[in-house]
């Protein structure tokens, strides 16, 4: 198992968007080689239509966020607008239970802080699952643009799936599958906007525009000890605060009762909620006991858990006929008081190659 490549750039968005492409250009060229991935009835030709208008809907509110992707098709020698399209998750999303393949795992969050960690620090732990082939498409990328916090991402080519930034600020979070998607500005570009933000209001804010397209469920923590997670869909949110000595945990399914009438995937949620609940009962275990006991090692030990397999927070594929093909590709561990991330490549319970990596 190699380690996560890890690759600085440095510029305008146009220009770290161009060095991206460079670096990433085998991913890149793949995504917007899609035809046979097109939703059925759709012609290339009509998905590229539709990308116009969330391209438009992007040049209008945040012309960066298309600048960045312009300058990794140019990297990478493509179409800017196929890969614009590749960037709009709203467009391709199947329901997990309606594919072909069994649903994936996806991702999954625990944050935990005092006074339940050992060294006090507030800590967010995630697992990111998907197809086994997706694990050497991931990249580590050092962002440094002009006027911006430095931002420290994990990602597929120039996209970003968690992140965090030398304000202070982590985010994570876990794919939803809202029924109110609309044209607007497409979750996974806002993400990396959201990267971009000083403090977790700043964020919040951002993560709420009126004019995004969907959303995901996001965990934003800050070294201030604060975190929030904010589960919403195109229309609607809750922003929930990690309250004083709580805990926070979170999958991929609507858990808000205000939210739940959001859900496009019920069959789905059911499976999620197998690792959701794994989850919280991990943390109300640690709670239930002595202050100090949330050790690193102890947060490795709950990223590796198999409880529940085939939907647990480590995934391996199914050995079984018919089973899921994912798996978990990457996981991480972050101390955000200090901004620190312990990151590596494959199941966290495999032993694989760890690197860490301090926001600076």
């Amino acid at each position: 198992m190699s380690a996560i490549p890890f690759v600085r750039v440095a510029g305008t968005h146009r220009e770290v968007g161009r060095q991206l492409g460079v670096a990433t250009a085998a991913v890149v060229r793949a995504a917007v080689d899609f035809d046979r991935g097109l939703p059925l009835g759709r012609t290339r030709a009509q998905q590229l239509d539709l990308a116009r208008d969330y391209r438009s809907a992007t040049l209008t509110a945040t012309p960066w966020l298309v600048d960045e992707i312009d300058g990794a098709a140019e990297g990478a020698g493509v179409d800017p607008l196929a890969l614009f399209a590749a960037s709009i998750e709203e467009i391709w999303t199947v329901r997990p239970s309606q594919a072909a393949v069994p649903p994936a795992g996806r991702c999954s969050d625990l944050v935990v802080g005092q006074p339940w960690t050992a060294d006090g620090h507030l800590w967010v732990a995630h697992t990111n699952d998907l197809f086994p082939e997706v694990e050497a498409s991931i990249v580590a990328v050092e962002w440094r643009v002009p006027g911006d916090p430095v931002v420290f991402s994990l990602g597929i080519g120039p996209w970003t799936s968690v992140g965090w930034n030398d304000a202070g600020l982590s985010a994570t979070g876990n794919e939803l599958s809202p029924n109110d998607d609309r044209i607007g500005v497409p979750r996974l570009l806002m993400f990396r906007e959201q990267l971009t933000a000083r403090s977790i209001d700043d964020a919040v804010a951002l993560a709420l525009r009126p004019d995004r397209a969907s959303s995901y469920n996001t965990v934003f923590a800050h070294r201030d000890g604060r975190a929030v997670n904010v589960e919403g869909s195109a229309s609607d949110a809750v922003v929930r605060p990690l309250v004083a000595g709580g805990t926070l945990a979170h999958t991929n399914h609507y858990v808000e009762p205000r939210m739940v009438r959001y859900e496009g995937d019920p069959a789905y949620a059911a499976r999620s909620g197998v690792r959701y609940q794994r989850a919280c009962a991990l943390l109300a275990a640690a709670a239930a006991g002595s202050p100090g006991a949330v050790t690193p090692k102890l947060l490795r030990a709950w990223l590796s858990d198999h409880e529940g397999a085939p939907d647990s927070i480590c995934r391996h594929p199914a050995t079984e006929p018919g089973g899921s093909t994912t798996k978990t590709v990457f996981w991480c561990l972050v101390d955000v008081t200090v901004g620190e991330i312990r990151y590596g490549p494959g199941n966290p319970c495999a032993g694989g190659p760890e690197e860490c990596h301090r926001i600076s």
